[in-house]
């Protein structure tokens, strides 16, 4: 080996040694590397932050803000508001929700996807009265394969398809991966929901980590234009049910009923009495096309146009509201702001809420101008919840979103338009009309993920140009030397599954796609079945939670331990690898 190929191996095992160890996060670890191979004379300095402008970089940052403006526009409610059904067999929920949350992963970030289905799974589990272990890991794995059948469905696709493009002179296209990625994820999904779920182990303090959220008396009235009217009231109950929101009564004309309110139907004005959680609120006002308050007060609130948050407030001794009403300190008028949500410890509040004199101790949900939650908080004099990242879904605009995000995904898939381009007109357009907060916009983006890609690119492109991927590649050809071509494959998926169960799969992805091209150039062959082993490869990360974020999200909420995920994802990876290399060398015969 040359100096500086020993160099560069030696910084890859130095960078792979502390992602391993876990002391220090992963975006400081490469980012140091970087820079260390630029002091030490392995990457030219001119490219020490190339990898930053890189399209694969750009991507999976434009990616997250577009996943963002799906879940705040209410896009993802029109397909899991249907999920929430606790009367389902635990391997029916399971085959629904991987079901959907492959597919919504295949078009948004795999992260973003278990971060949006993963409440609704819990949420479910409590209902059904079992523990959320036994269906959240189901659900990170299906997120993880449906990832695979897509270009932007994984960041391991997105790298992969722009070396190729370096390499080769064009990149793979949107669904080039669908063939070999969409089948293995086909399996792994049938595997996962009739078979795997069943070696998840069962333990009765499995969810222990799980807080209870607050659940507030709330009042969401009947516009003039709703669906609803007409409606009895207990119609509502379905719905209601899903959402996980107990329909109290109605209040019409300042007169409240409860009981006899079942059979009234409804009319515009009328104000419908709740409780719920703030996140099953707001589903249940966005499933029902219900307002917020009465209608002056809603739109003197949506006046600012930059969006609206919800803020969890304790009311103090010294609280300016203390012994008043919403409606007597001004709290709309004056600041602009809603008292959404009224929490005291169980009791009945018999008084519209902005007429209920508010006492210390009680938990108000108020509903806020977006970025004013701690002004107003300051002004009341009140006490903050740990924010909880509570959102208002702004479902008049979830079509709006849709249309934009398809739009953008036809024209890449026909090739009118480069995808980084596409996503970046979709991104603009979100911030335009106020899908995303300009407030938000770079909040959305994970940059962490971005520090990772944007330092581990020009040292893979090092490694590459100083001859490293090369000497990995005919060590792995010398080992397989005489073998057959799907054995040869196989040898390459399982040293990148290995790497990835260990390492972030991103960087994975680095590492072992110049790999792959090497050794198709060592065989005389072409590269692309090689590169697409290495994308299921990468994105195959089943066996531990500290190879794939999905699984890391969920070790707290199912109550899970580090070796429980072999049990599932062992055979998993076999799976993967037996269907995956037949397919491969149909659809990219060598």
């Amino acid at each position: 080996m040359t100096q500086e190929q020993i160099i560069l191996f030696t910084l890859f095992g130095v960078v792979f040694g502390l992602l391993l160890w876990g002391r220090f996060r992963y975006d400081l670890v490469a980012f140091c590397a970087l820079l260390a191979g630029v002091v030490l004379g392995v990457v030219p300095e001119k490219d020490a932050f190339s990898g930053f402008g890189h399209p694969a970089t750009l991507v999976v940052a434009l990616v997250l803000v577009v996943s963002a403006g799906l879940v705040r526009s209410g896009a993802v409610f029109l397909i899991t508001r249907t999920l929430v059904d606790s009367s389902r067999a635990l391997g029916t929920h399971i085959a629904i929700m991987g079901g959907v949350g492959g597919v919504l992963s295949a078009f948004m970030n795999n992260v973003a996807a278990l971060a949006l289905l993963m409440p609704v799974d819990v949420q479910t589990a409590r209902k059904a009265g079992r523990s959320p272990g036994l269906s959240l890991m189901p659900l990170s794995f299906a997120t993880i394969l449906g990832g695979m059948a897509t270009l932007i469905g994984t960041p391991p696709n997105i790298i992969i398809a722009s070396i190729r493009e370096d390499t080769l002179g064009a990149p793979f296209r949107m669904f080039d991966f669908a063939p070999v990625g969409g089948l293995t994820a086909l399996a792994g999904l049938a595997f996962v929901a009739l078979i795997g779920w069943r070696f998840i182990p069962k333990r009765d303090d499995a969810g222990s980590a799980l807080s209870d959220l607050t659940a507030y008396l709330a009042e969401l009235t009947v516009p003039e234009d709703s669906k609803l009217l007409s409606k009895r009231l207990a119609e509502l109950d379905t719905q209601a049910t899903q959402a996980d929101v107990a329909v109290i009564g109605l209040s019409r004309e300042g007169r409240r009923r409860y009981g006899s309110a079942r059979n009234t139907e409804l009319r515009a004005g009328d104000t419908l009495l709740l409780e719920g959680t703030p996140d099953a609120l707001d589903e249940f006002r966005t499933a029902t096309g219900l307002r917020f308050a009465e209608e002056k007060r809603e739109e003197r609130l949506k006046a600012t146009g930059d969006g609206l948050d919800m803020v969890e407030v304790v009311v103090s001794e010294t609280s300016r509201i203390t012994g008043r009403t919403a409606e007597r300190i001004g709290l709309n008028w004056r600041q602009g702001a809603i008292l959404m949500g009224l929490s005291r410890n169980g009791q009945r509040i018999t008084k519209h809420l902005r007429k209920t004199e508010i006492k210390a101790g009680d938990i108000l949900l108020l509903l806020t101008p977006k970025d004013r939650g701690a002004d107003i908080t300051d002004w009341l004099g009140c006490l903050p919840l740990a924010d909880r990242g509570l959102q208002v879904t702004a479902d008049q605009k979830s079509w709006l979103a849709i249309g934009l995000f398809a739009g953008a995904i036809a024209a890449s898939a026909v090739g009118l338009l480069y995808l980084p381009i596409a996503l970046g007109i979709v991104v603009a357009a979100y911030v335009l009309t106020k899908i995303v907060p300009l407030s938000e916009l770079y909040t959305q983006i994970e940059w962490p993920v971005v520090v990772l890609l944007g330092s581990m690119i020009p040292l893979g492109a090092a490694l590459e140009d100083a001859g490293g991927t090369e000497l990995i590649a005919g060590s792995l050809v010398s080992l397989t030397e005489g073998l057959p071509a799907w054995a040869i494959l196989t040898v390459l998926m399982v040293v990148t599954m290995t790497l990835s169960d260990v390492l972030n799969n991103t960087a994975t992805a680095i590492v072992a796609a110049p790999v792959g091209i090497h050794m198709a150039n060592s065989l005389d062959a072409s590269p692309d079945p090689f590169l697409m082993a290495v994308a299921v490869a990468a994105s195959a990360a089943f066996l531990t939670p500290i190879g794939h974020k999905n699984n890391t999200l969920i070790l707290g909420p199912g109550g899970y331990r580090f070796g429980d995920y072999w049990r599932m994802g062992l055979p998993l990876e076999i799976l993967v690898v037996a269907v995956s290399i037949p397919s491969i060398l149909l659809f990219w015969p060598l």
